[in-house]
C-alpha cells in the first residue's frame, strides 16, 4: 500500500517562487487604475473618528528618480498605510518643486547661445515645460515602485493657482511687518550669480591662504600710544578682500600689548605669535582696546584709513586679535561697522569679478586697474599678496571648511547687495520675534529620532535673517511696485490681491509679460507711470515652505488636515524644508505646521562611501525592481535603520531577498495547511499550540508598538527572528506530523490548523502595511477562514485582535531542546542516526513529566519518552542540573509516519486513521 495517498499533504496555489520583478507591475497596474487603492482607502475610512495626514516634502522636478527617493517615498506611503490599517482617515498629497536653479540651468544648456535672444517669459516657458517633463518622468517612477498617493491630484509649485499662494504668502508676511529690504552681505553664488540661503549652501574643504598684514598706525593712533612707529597685524584667509577693508575690529574686553618689534597684537595670543616668529615676545607696552577706538591705520594697498573699532565678535581662538574688516564681505563686520557708521563698499560684481568700484572709490592705485577690473577675485589672491611687500608678514597655504552653493558646487562669497529678508528678531508677533515665536513651537514637536529637534532648535538659535530673495528668472516673483521717486515699496491690499487674482488666471509670468497699467486694478489711485517693478525672484525655499498653505489651507487638494501629523525628509532638511516650513507657517498662523518631524539618513554603499556616478557605486530604483522586486527594495528599508545612512550593495539586496523569502515561505506553510479548514469552531488547544500562541501573542504585539512608533527595523527584527525560531524553526516542524498524519476529522489537527489560521491572519494583517503587494496575492490563495470578507489588501484591519497567554513558562524547555538538538547534531554528523524519531528521550526531570507525554515526543519530535534508567545510552546532557540520556527506540519505524512505534508496518496511530 502507498501510505503518501493517505496523509494529508499541503495544498495551496500561493507561489513558492514570487517572480516579483515579473509579476509586480500586473498588480501595480490594477492599484493605480482610477486611482482604485488610494479611492478605497478612502472609501474604507471615511467615517473614522482619527485622521492622519502626511504632508509630502516635494521632490525636485529635475531628473530621474534616485534610491534616496525611493527610500524617501516607501517611507511616507508606508506610514500613511500604517495608519490606515490601523483604522484611520489618511491623506497623501504629493507634490513637486518646480522653480528654481538647477531647472534654469539644465535648459541654459539645453539652449546654448539662442538664449541671448529670448525674453523672459520665453525663458520662463523653456523651464516650465522642462519641469513638467520630470515631473511626469517621476511620477511613472514612483508609481512603478508601487507607491500608493493621490497621483491624480498631486501639487506643483509652478501651477497657476499655486504660485498665487505662494505670494499671497509672501504679501501675509509682509503685512505682519516681518519683510525687509536692506543691503547687507548674503552668501553670493558668483557661478548662480545670486544671493543663497543658508540652506542652499553647504561645507567643503577648501585651499586658502593664511595671510598676516601689517597697517601702519596712523598719527592718531601714535599719538595715543605714544610711540612713533607701530603696526596693527591683522589676519585674513581672504587676501582678496583687503582691497575693501574698512576697518580693523579689536575685542573691548581683552588687553592688547605692542612688542619691542612695534607690532601690536592681543595679549591672550602673544605665545601663539612668538611660536610663529613674528615677535621674540618681548612687550613695549599694554594697553587697552578702547585706546585705539575710533582712531586709524592706513591699508597698505591703497594707503587708505582703517578705522579702529570694538567688537565682541573678536575671538582669541586664533588669529592675531586684530580682525580685518570688510563690512561688505562678512556677516560681522557689517554688524560692526554699522553701529560705527562705516560705509559699505562692494568692488564686487555679480559674476565675482572685481568692478569700477575700485576706480570710484580709489580701492588700488591707478595703475593696477586696468589688471585688477574685471579679474576674478579667487585669481587675484597671489597678486594682492605681490602688493603688500614688506607689510606681509606670513603667508602660507592651510585647508579649512568654507561654503560651497549646492547647486553649482562653486565656493561662494559674502557680498552686500541689496536684497529682501525675513526679520527673524524683530518682536512684531504679539511681542515675540519670530525666532521665539519658532522656538516655543519646536517645543510642541515630537522628532524621531529624538536628537532632530536639538538639531534643528539649534539652527533656529543661530540662524540670521532669512534671505528670500534671488537675481534669477524661474521663480515666483517679488511683485511688488515702488514709487519711482521716494523708492518707497506699495504695499496696499487691493493692489496685491488684484496681482494674485492674475497669478491664479495667467499664472507668475504675466509680471515680465503684463504692463504696470494692466497689472493695478481699475481706477486704482496709483499712477503707472509712477511706478516701477521689483524683478527679483522667490527663494525656492519659500515656496516649499509655503506648501502647507496651498495644500492643507487650500480648497483645491483633498490633503487632510490643516496642521499635518507629519512631516517626513531626509535629514538635511532640517536646515531646509523643516525650517523655512516651521518659519512661515510660525509667522502666519502662530504654529508649527506639523505635529511630529520625522527624518531618515543618506544611501550609502557596502563599504560605507557617498554614492555617486562618478564612483560607479550608484544602485538605481528601477535596477532593483527588475532585478529582485520592489517588495526586496521595501524590505531592505524596513530591515534598515533609517535613522542613520543606509547602506545598499548587490550582496545587501540578495540578504534582503533571503529574508524575503523566508517570510513569503512562512506564509506559503501556513496557508497550504490551513486550506481544507472548514470552521474556527470547537478548538482544543495543544501545549504547543498555546505554547506558539503565547509566544506570537508577545512578539505580535511587539512588533506593533515597534511599527507605530516607526522603529520598523526593530520591528521586523523581532517579527523575522519568531517566523524563522519559533514559528518555522520549532512549531511548524512539529507540527507536520499532526497536521499530514492525524485523521482529517482529529481535534488535535483541527486545533493546530486553528492556531496556524490565527497567526497566519494576524501576520498578514502587520504585514500588510509594509508588504503590500505580497499580502495582496497571498490573500487571493488564503482561505476563507483566514480573510473573513477582504477581497483584497485594503480590507485587512491592523487592529486584528490577537491576545494569547496561556501563562507558559518556557524558558527551561527552550534550554533542553537547545541542549537535546546540539548532541542530535553530534550523532548525524558521526552518522549513528538520521532522524530523531528514531530515539527515546530519558529523564527524570519534574518539568518535563508533569506535562503531557504526547506533547514532550512532539516537543523533542522523538519516538519515546522515558524515565531515565540504566543501561545503554548513545549520550547524555545536563540542564539546569536535570539530566537527559538519549537512546535508540526499540520498536520499529512505522511506514506512513515514520515514528518508531510500529509493531509491524505501521502504527496504531496510523492504523487507527485508516480504519476510520
Amino acid at each position: 500500500m502507498d501510505y503518501k495517498e493517505t496523509l494529508l499533504l499541503p495544498n495551496t496555489s500561493f507561489a513558492m517562487r514570487a517572480n516579483l520583478a515579473e509579476f509586480e507591475k500586473e498588480r501595480f497596474k490594477k492599484w493605480f487604475h482610477q486611482n482604485y487603492a488610494y479611492e478605497k482607502m478612502k472609501a474604507k475610512r471615511q467615517n473614522a473618528t482619527q485622521s492622519f495626514t502626511l504632508h509630502d516634502g516635494p521632490p525636485y522636478a529635475n531628473g530621474h528618480i534616485h534610491i534616496g527617493h525611493a527610500l524617501n517615498k516607501i517611507l511616507k506611503e508606508t506610514i500613511i498605510k500604517l495608519h490606515y490599517f490601523k483604522g484611520e482617515r489618511v491623506r497623501f498629497t504629493p507634490g513637486w518643486d518646480c522653480h528654481g536653479l538647477p531647472i534654469e540651468q539644465q535648459v541654459e544648456i539645453k539652449l546654448g547661445e539662442k538664449k541671448k535672444n529670448l525674453s523672459k517669459k520665453e525663458i520662463r516657458h523653456f523651464c516650465r515645460k522642462h519641469a513638467k517633463e520630470f515631473v511626469d518622468i517621476q511620477k511613472e517612477e514612483f508609481k512603478s515602485l508601487g507607491v500608493i498617493a493621490d497621483w491624480q491630484q498631486p501639487y506643483l509649485t509652478m501651477d497657476y493657482a499655486f504660485e498665487a499662494e505662494i505670494y499671497r504668502t509672501l504679501c501675509e508676511v509682509a503685512k505682519k511687518g516681518l519683510l525687509v529690504e536692506r543691503s547687507k552681505p548674503v552668501f553670493w553664488s558668483w557661478a548662480a550669480k545670486s544671493a543663497l540661503a543658508e540652506a542652499e549652501v553647504e561645507y567643503q574643504d577648501k585651499e586658502d591662504y593664511s595671510t598676516f598684514v601689517a597697517f601702519d598706525l596712523g598719527e592718531e593712533a601714535l599719538k595715543r600710544l605714544g610711540v612713533r612707529k607701530a603696526k596693527a597685524v591683522i589676519w585674513t584667509t581672504t587676501p582678496w578682500t583687503l582691497v575693501a577693508n574698512q576697518a580693523i575690529a579689536l575685542n573691548p574686553n581683552e588687553l592688547y600689548v605692542l612688542t619691542k618689534e612695534g607690532l601690536i597684537f592681543a595679549k591672550a595670543l602673544l605665545k601663539n605669535m612668538t611660536e610663529l616668529n613674528f615677535t621674540k615676545g618681548e612687550i613695549d607696552q599694554e594697553f587697552e582696546a578702547k585706546i585705539l577706538e575710533k582712531s586709524t591705520a592706513i591699508n597698505p594697498l591703497n594707503l587708505r584709513n582703517s578705522s579702529f573699532i570694538l567688537g565682541e565678535h573678536v575671538l582669541m581662538d586664533g588669529g592675531t586679535g586684530l580682525v580685518h574688516t570688510a563690512p561688505g564681505h562678512g556677516e560681522d563686520d557689517y554688524y560692526a561697522c554699522l553701529k560705527y557708521g562705516i560705509e559699505v563698499l562692494m568692488p564686487v560684481d555679480e559674476a565675482g569679478l572685481y568692478n569700477e568700484t575700485l576706480r570710484t572709490k580709489k580701492l588700488l592705485p591707478e595703475e593696477l586697474l586696468s589688471e585688477f577690473i574685471g579679474l576674478h577675485i579667487f585669481k587675484a589672491n597671489e597678486r594682492i599678496l605681490e602688493l603688500l611687500g614688506d607689510n606681509l608678514i606670513h603667508a602660507s597655504k592651510f585647508m579649512h571648511s568654507y561654503p560651497f552653493c549646492w547647486r553649482t558646487h562653486k565656493p561662494v562669497i559674502y557680498r552686500a547687495t541689496k536684497q529682501w529678508f525675513i526679520a527673524i528678531n524683530e518682536a512684531k508677533l504679539d511681542g515675540k520675534s519670530l525666532r521665539e515665536k519658532a522656538k516655543e513651537e519646536l517645543l510642541k514637536t515630537k522628532f524621531y529620532p529624538e536628537n532632530g529637534a536639538k538639531r534643528i532648535g539649534s539652527m533656529v538659535e543661530n540662524r540670521p535673517d532669512w534671505c528670500i530673495s534671488r537675481q534669477r528668472d524661474w521663480g515666483t516673483p517679488i511683485a511688488f511696485f515702488r514709487d519711482k521717486t521716494s523708492k518707497k515699496v506699495i504695499f496696499d491690499d487691493e493692489v496685491l490681491e488684484f496681482i494674485a487674482k492674475i497669478f491664479e488666471e495667467r499664472g507668475a509670468d504675466a509680471w515680465w509679460e503684463l504692463d504696470i497699467s494692466e497689472l493695478l486694478p481699475p481706477n486704482s489711485k496709483y499712477k503707472p507711470q509712477n511706478l516701477e517693478k521689483v524683478y527679483d525672484i522667490l527663494d525656492v525655499w519659500f515656496d516649499s515652505g509655503s506648501t502647507w498653505k496651498a495644500v492643507l489651507e487650500g480648497v483645491k487638494f483633498d490633503a487632510g488636515e490643516k496642521i499635518a501629523n507629519m512631516y517626513l525628509e531626509g535629514s538635511d532638511q532640517h536646515r531646509g524644508w523643516f525650517q523655512s516650513s516651521l518659519l512661515l507657517s510660525a509667522a502666519l498662523r502662530g504654529c508649527a505646521p506639523y505635529e511630529n518631524v520625522l527624518t531618515h539618513g543618506f544611501t550609502i554603499d557596502e563599504k560605507g562611501q557617498k554614492m555617486s556616478k562618478s564612483k560607479g557605486n550608484t544602485i538605481a530604483p528601477d535596477y532593483v525592481a527588475k532585478t529582485y522586486g520592489v517588495e526586496i527594495l521595501r524590505l531592505w528599508v524596513f530591515l534598515s535603520d533609517y535613522s542613520t545612512d543606509l547602506k545598499i550593495s548587490e550582496n545587501i539586496l540578495k540578504q534582503v531577498s533571503e529574508q524575503y523569502r523566508k517570510i513569503r515561505n512562512t506564509i506559503r506553510f501556513l496557508l497550504a495547511n490551513t486550506n481544507d479548514l472548514d470552521n474556527m469552531k470547537d478548538a482544543d488547544f495543544s501545549f504547543i499550540d498555546k505554547w506558539i500562541l503565547t509566544r506570537a501573542s508577545r512578539v505580535f504585539k511587539m512588533s506593533e508598538e515597534a511599527f507605530l512608533n516607526y522603529e520598523f527595523a526593530k520591528g521586523f527584527n523581532a517579527l523575522l527572528n519568531f517566523l524563522i525560531a519559533d514559528l518555522s524553526g520549532i512549531y511548524l516542524d512539529i507540527s507536520k506530523d499532526r497536521l499530514y498524519c492525524e485523521a482529517k476529522t482529529s481535534l488535535k489537527r483541527k486545533s493546530s490548523q486553528i492556531a496556524m489560521a490565527l497567526i497566519a491572519r494576524k501576520l498578514l494583517s502587520l504585514l500588510a502595511p509594509f508588504l503590500t503587494y505580497s499580502v495582496d496575492e497571498a490573500l487571493e490563495h488564503t482561505n476563507t477562514c483566514i480573510k473573513n470578507d477582504a477581497l483584497d489588501v485594503f480590507d485587512l484591519n491592523f487592529n486584528e485582535k490577537f491576545d494569547f497567554n496561556f501563562g507558559i513558562e518556557d524558558e527551561f524547555l527552550l534550554k533542553v531542546r537547545e541542549g537535546f538538538f546540539e548532541n542530535i547534531d553530534k550523532l548525524k554528523k558521526d552518522k549513528m542516526i538520521k532522524s530523531t524519531l528514531e530515539l527515546i528521550l530519558q529523564t527524570n526531570s519534574s518539568q518535563i513529566n508533569a506535562l503531557s507525554e504526547s506533547e514532550m515526543k512532539d516537543w523533542f519530535m522523538v519516538s519515546g519518552l522515558e524515565h531515565l534508567h540504566s543501561g545503554e545510552k548513545l549520550c547524555e546532557f545536563e540542564v539546569e542540573n536535570e539530566r537527559f540520556a538519549i537512546i535508540k527506540a526499540k520498536l520499529h519505524k512505522c511506514e506512513r509516519c515514520w515514528k518508531f512505534e510500529a509493531i509491524e508496518d505501521i502504527c496504531p496511530r496510523c492504523a487507527g486513521v485508516l480504519n476510520v
